[in-house]
């Protein structure tokens, strides 16, 4: 059991090198862009922004997890063949998207709320869509082949090519936030044309009708559940808009992209979380693997979640230039969001850990069912609680969304492919995180959380992990020797 799970951690750390690297100069654009843009300015590309995820989700509908699926179970020339039809496929009908959506460029600016001096982002936003979509099969191939290096290597160069281009054309150009749709594009372009050998190497110009067959009867189920999903993650930026204003919503997105640390983690984990269990589905001992893997998850998930919790507003008020701060000065009354933010990506965390079941026994029909409640839940949370507490409100409802996606994913997952977690062990984990934020606040509102008592709650939480047992030495040392840990 050991020997996958290092396994598993091995290519977690190759995946995660590249999202840290690649996450870590996206989150220079943070203060680079809070430093340099209006509130305004930041609310309008994020909009702009939460339509474009969307339609990445609409693009795709569910091709990329469906080929995962049935390529991790193909032998010899079938792997190609769904390469190929999954490709084809989805270049042909990204392809006819953006042919449809150029020609209702205008209604598309309107629906982006954009001024008409910046028409000319419709059109970037198009061909993103075109080249980020029919990099995504390629992109899930090179994981499934575990080639997480070159995986790695094109995605960082991706970042690097965008967060350098936002430089030059915000500064040495004077670009306003058109620069960060350029950017995008020249990025998103070096990605596929580094993954053209490998499309080149699998494709055969033919699409094979019983394979698509079976993809489409995968990923259209799953489709609805995607887009629900996205919605969850989106839904507050076009409602805080509609209700606060663009200003107000620059000052969420800006804080609530501090919360990204979290995400980066959980990312960095599904890209060798997803097909390691499709891949040792058919392992004896595969459930015993997968309940360890999410107690070891959740322990490490939330030692970020509290460190990020306790320090990240000290980090953000970091003055490194004359007037310009880790995040803009500006934007640091939305400070308050992050440990709410932080903790809704600690439920998406075991969100995804629960997908496994899913889809090891094919059962996507229950995404929509979770994705949905989840969605339904964000928009109602949103539209009582923003008029209230304003942007707290958004982090709440994203909180609320989250832990209803969750309880749900467990549900479903349980009833068709049951799993005997650590229970004791996860209560006691969620125990310790729900009193570390609900301590959090109550200092934060009586004005006494300063640095010492930042530290000696971190003191505590760790010190919980051995007087609560949820790790123990002697667990820990087997552990240590099969991943080949030095002391």
């Amino acid at each position: 059991m050991f020997d996958k799970i290092k396994q598993l951690s091995k290519e977690t750390v190759i995946y995660g090198i590249s999202n840290i690297v690649g996450r870590f100069f996206n989150f220079i654009l943070v203060p680079f862009y809070s430093n340099v843009f209006a509130r305004g300015d930041f609310g309008e590309f994020s909009l702009v922004y939460a339509y474009l995820s969307f339609l990445n989700v609409a693009f795709i509908y569910g091709m990329d997890a469906s080929f995962m699926k049935y390529t991790s179970v193909s032998v010899g020339e079938e792997k190609k063949t769904t390469f190929s039809t999954a490709w084809l496929t989805v270049l042909i009908t990204s392809t006819f998207f953006c042919l449809l959506l150029l020609g209702y460029h205008d209604s598309l600016r309107e629906v982006f709320k954009l001024d008409l001096q910046y028409n000319n982002i419709v059109f970037y936003v198009i061909l993103i869509l075109f080249l980020d979509t029919i990099a995504l099969i390629p992109f899930a191939d090179l994981r499934l082949e575990n080639k997480p290096v070159k995986f790695a290597l094109i995605k960082t160069g991706n970042i690097l090519i965008n967060l350098s281009l936002n430089i030059i054309l915000i500064l040495g150009y004077g670009y306003g936030i058109e620069a960060i749709f350029i950017s995008n594009l020249a990025a998103s372009l070096f990605s596929i044309l580094m993954l053209t050998p490998e499309i080149i190497k699998k494709l055969q110009l033919k699409i094979s009708k019983p394979a698509l067959r079976r993809l489409l009867k995968f990923a259209l189920p799953y489709l609805p559940g995607s887009l629900a999903a996205m919605f969850v993650q989106v839904i507050d930026v076009p409602i805080i808009e509609m209700l606060a204003g663009k200003e107000t919503l620059g000052l969420y997105r800006a804080n609530y992209k501090l919360g990204i640390f979290i995400m980066l983690f959980v990312s960095m984990f599904n890209y060798a979380w997803q097909p390691f269990f499709l891949n040792n589905a058919k392992e004896k001992n595969a459930k015993e693997i997968f309940s360890k893997v999410f107690t070891l998850f959740l322990i490490v998930l939330s030692l970020v979640w509290v460190v990020l919790t306790l320090f990240t507003e000290d980090i953000a008020k970091i003055e490194f230039h004359s007037g310009m701060y880790i995040l803009g000065e500006n934007y640091h009354e939305g400070l308050i969001i992050i440990p709410i933010i932080l903790l809704a990506y600690v439920f998406y965390g075991m969100y995804s850990i629960f997908t496994a079941g899913i889809y090891i026994q094919e059962k996507t029909k229950y995404f929509p069912i979770v994705t949905g409640a989840g969605a339904v839940v964000n928009v109602i949370a949103n539209f009582i609680l923003v008029p209230q507490i304003g942007i707290m409100g958004g982090a709440i409802a994203t909180l609320m969304s989250y832990v209803v996606m969750a309880a749900g994913l467990y549900y479903f997952s349980q009833k068709c492919y049951r799993i005997d977690y650590e229970y004791a062990k996860v209560g006691k984990l969620i125990a310790l995180i729900l009193i570390v934020i609900v301590s959090y606040y109550y200092l934060h509102y009586i004005g006494i959380l300063n640095l010492t008592i930042k530290f000696l709650i971190l003191f505590g939480f760790l010190s919980s992990f051995i007087v609560l047992k949820i790790i123990s030495f002697s667990e820990l040392k087997p552990l240590l020797k099969k991943l080949n840990i030095k002391r």
